[in-house]
């Protein structure tokens, strides 16, 4: 297991003593890709020299260097910068929105904010990982403001979402969440098995579907209409885990998950839950930089799932483009105290 103080930082003053300019961060970087050392990614030579911040292999005389081919390719955004955003966004349990990070840090627009946590959360996904196992309750909700239609499995204009998670003896595991088009036997046995083992106990409520999707599976049912109980008493695990989801898309994105994206909240969202009891925030943050430097690149045009276009052209922008904010501005001597300035009381 890592360590905290030696392989990630513990808190956020080590994070930030930890990588106070780029080339910190990129050695970071460059010892989370080649831990064993630089690999070439053409030819998987070991052999190479490094000038000015890339490698030059060997043998097939391919200059790398440690962004490129990962989430961070190309970033003209500081990495100091980018660093204190996978922070922010593993830190806290409800995570952090584009418009937070536009405010608080040297990120010039909130479209640049936007594209780096879209491209953060694509690095997210449960996707490879181990399958869920033992005991495991199933259902599914809504996620989507009040809109006219149809109440129930059979509303419109909403998004539905299939949940499941592990119960313990003494609490809860691990959970998924996915869409899911409709509450059919055929859509509800492909979530479960994307996601849960096989041969594994699923507890789900009376809904005629189930029998046929769990083929394969126990099937403990449980009929909450007739027991006259509440849903959320029936089915306590899966039911707190929509609640928690939905205050994530209601509080930190004041509801704008649109139908879109919200495949990636569900993501960012499950990614964070399922390492809720890591012994430090640093442990997450670690494993989210772990996957972002072995992602493949994604472009903006690759995120956007409903493109816009502009209203007008912006005109008089001539000259190159400004430099990124970076947070690597070096030790200030207290300007308040410059000039004998006073505040206004």
């Amino acid at each position: 297991m890592p360590i905290a103080g030696q392989d990630y930082p513990g808190d956020l003053a080590q994070m930030r003593a930890w990588f106070p300019d780029d080339e910190a961060c990129l050695d970071y970087l460059d010892w989370l890709r080649w831990p064993n050392g630089f690999q070439c990614p053409a030819c998987e030579s070991y052999s190479a020299t490094r000038q000015a911040g890339r490698y030059r292999c060997r043998s097939c005389r391919k200059r790398v260097s440690v962004t490129a081919g990962t989430l961070f390719d190309k970033t003209r955004t500081p990495l100091t910068v980018r660093f204190e955003a996978v922070w922010l966004m593993t830190a806290g349990k409800q995570g952090v929105s584009a418009a937070h990070l536009h405010r608080v840090l040297p990120i010039s627009s909130y479209q640049t904010a936007w594209t780096m946590l879209s491209k953060l959360r694509s690095a997210m996904s449960p996707a490879g990982s181990l399958l869920l196992a033992g005991r495991v309750e199933v259902d599914e909700t809504f996620i989507g403001g009040p809109r006219p239609g149809t109440v129930g499995r059979g509303a419109a204009g909403k998004t539905l979402v299939a949940g499941a998670i592990e119960v313990k003896d003494h609490g809860w595991g691990r959970a998924r969440l996915a869409v899911i088009p409709d509450a059919s036997a055929s859509s509800l046995k492909q979530f479960i098995r994307a996601n849960i083992e096989a041969g594994s106990t699923v507890v789900s409520d009376g809904w005629s579907a189930y029998p046929g999707a769990l083929e394969g599976y126990e099937h403990e049912r449980l009929n909450v209409s007739a027991s006259g109980m509440p849903a959320h008493h029936s089915l306590p695990a899966v039911h707190r885990l929509f609640a928690s989801v939905k205050r994530l898309i209601d509080g930190t994105y004041q509801g704008s998950g649109t139908a879109e994206h919200l495949p990636e909240y569900l993501d960012e969202f499950v990614f964070r839950f399922n390492r809720r009891h890591s012994s430090s925030r640093g442990l997450v943050f670690l494993r989210l930089l772990q996957r972002a430097i072995l992602a493949q690149p994604v472009s903006y045009q690759e995120l956007v799932r409903v493109p816009k276009p502009k209203s007008a052209s912006p005109t008089g922008v001539s000259g190159p483009r400004a430099q990124p904010g970076s947070l690597n501005i070096g030790p200030l001597d207290r300007p308040w105290r410059v000039n004998g300035s006073k505040i206004d009381k």
